[in-house]
């Protein structure tokens, strides 16, 4: 009994030895901080915002506001197909089981469906996830428009030239790339077998956690593949992409997107986390957080090429650039869920996607992960936004089926 007892007291110490091993390297690689994150955080969601520093961006004094004139059991009935689909009774027990927190529903500038659900109201802050990345997009056409940057053909040294010391490479990857996620910058996403857990090292957990991401990217990201030849959906690009607007505008992300957008067409003022106050860098994929019905002033400001209300804020051709399908891009280079060649199929571009489908129409969108979404079919002139906190009764092709019946309606 005593040798078990002293057996199991052994493996036990060396199962905390290699524990608390591994915690250090893991603080000496990546930081404290980064650990501390990782053990507590862990899985994003949109509450994460209110455990990091936040910049404040200011909105308008005077702003477009839409007509309105309700028609929810319309709205509703679009979704009825996803509502069975679930397996739910209504539409209200779809929208609660589906952690929906808002569903926007404008058409002509007339919103015909404003609803806020699990505690949610107009006023409460929606978490952007990835959709952060089209309005960091934005940011360039905007800087490209003020001639502070040449243009999406330029390499990114011409911005941060202390990369090419680290890696002469860095001179192929242009901002293109880097807007199209063809740059060919290694990112790992390892998961802990049989999860969907994040590995510590995860590029994605790294870079949404870590307290100085501009260190970071100065100092770690490889490259691995060569830039333009593959497509890989991978948060660097959108933090590079930030790091060179910095260097541009001599400004933060926050400051210049209030300059160039929040303080033009916004109602409402927004947040944007940075990985620490010592640092002061936005996490540019995907912290952006705003008001639901301020991302459908967004839609609006794209569905109206560029122009607000007889002020031009962006190019009409950025907005072509950013969300029309650049079909000389192999589409081989693409995951199979894309559609392959098939004529109803996704693309992406600029950090927008895109629904191509097979009469020539396409709806393009800002999305992001547990239901983010700023939808909008040009030809119809109609906005939707969805923001929700869980992708297992949602997700982007409810929302192009949604698109299928509204087309059939003709």
């Amino acid at each position: 009994m005593k040798t078990l007892f002293k057996t199991l007291k052994i493996i036990l110490l060396t199962l905390v030895i290699l524990v608390v091993g591994f915690v250090v390297v893991l603080c000496i690689k990546y930081s404290p901080t980064y650990v501390s994150r990782l053990a507590t955080m862990h899985v994003a969601d949109v509450y994460d915002y209110q455990k990091f520093e936040n910049r404040e961006i200011k909105g308008s004094d005077d702003t477009f506001r839409f007509t309105k004139s309700l028609d929810e059991n319309y709205v509703e009935t679009l979704f009825q197909g996803r509502v069975e689909q679930s397996g739910f009774n209504s539409f209200n027990e779809w929208a609660e089981k589906s952690q929906t927190t808002a569903l926007l529903f404008i058409r002509k500038d007339t919103l015909i469906y404003e609803k806020y659900f699990n505690g949610f109201s107009r006023e409460s802050y929606f978490h952007s996830q990835s959709m952060a990345k089209s309005f960091i997009s934005f940011l360039i056409g905007a800087a490209i428009d003020d001639g502070l940057i040449g243009s999406v053909n330029d390499s990114m040294i011409k911005y941060i030239p202390e990369l090419k010391k680290r890696d002469p490479g860095f001179e192929k990857i242009t901002i293109k790339n880097l807007l199209e996620m063809r740059s060919g910058l290694k990112y790992f996403t390892g998961y802990i077998p049989g999860t969907y857990i994040h590995l510590p090292w995860h590029a994605e957990a790294v870079g949404y956690y870590h307290p100085n991401v501009r260190k970071l990217l100065l100092n770690k990201i490889k490259i691995e593949k060569e830039p333009g030849n593959s497509f890989q959906y991978n948060n660097y690009n959108t933090s590079y992409l930030g790091l060179i607007i910095e260097r541009a505008t001599d400004k933060t992300v926050s400051e210049y997107l209030e300059e160039k957008l929040w303080s033009e067409i916004m109602e409402y003022d927004a947040l944007f986390s940075i990985d620490s106050k010592r640092s002061g860098f936005e996490y540019m994929p995907s912290r952006l957080i705003a008001r639901a019905i301020d991302y459908a002033r967004f839609g609006r400001l794209f569905l109206n090429k560029g122009n607000w209300n007889g002020k031009q804020i962006i190019s009409e051709n950025w907005v072509a650039e950013s969300t029309r399908e650049n079909k000389s891009i192999p589409r081989n280079i693409y995951p199979d869920w894309f559609g392959g060649d098939n004529c109803k199929h996704l693309y992406y571009n600029y950090q927008w996607w895109g629904h191509a489908n097979c009469d020539s129409t396409y709806q393009f969108m800002a999305s992001g992960n547990l239901g983010q979404n700023i939808y909008v079919f040009p030809d119809k002139e109609i906005i939707i936004v969805h923001c929700g906190n869980s992708l297992e009764h949602y997700g982007d092709f409810d929302l192009w089926n949604v698109a299928d019946i509204i087309r059939k309606e003709d």
